[in-house]
């Protein structure tokens, strides 16, 4: 489970840079990008190795 949370991370990540600089979408953005710093967060908290 701990994998997935590191990837679904990277991907909300990924496309909130395509979104920040690809298209002009407001604050979804920003919402993808709050939600991935929280699974990053929540996964450096429960001391997962990043691998």
């Amino acid at each position: 489970m701990g994998n997935l949370l590191y990837v679904v991370a990277v991907i909300l990540v990924i496309a909130w840079l395509l979104g920040f600089f690809v298209y002009s979408t407001g604050g979804l953005i920003h919402l993808l990008l709050v939600f991935a710093l929280i699974a990053v967060v929540l996964r450096l908290i429960r001391g997962d190795r990043i691998v």
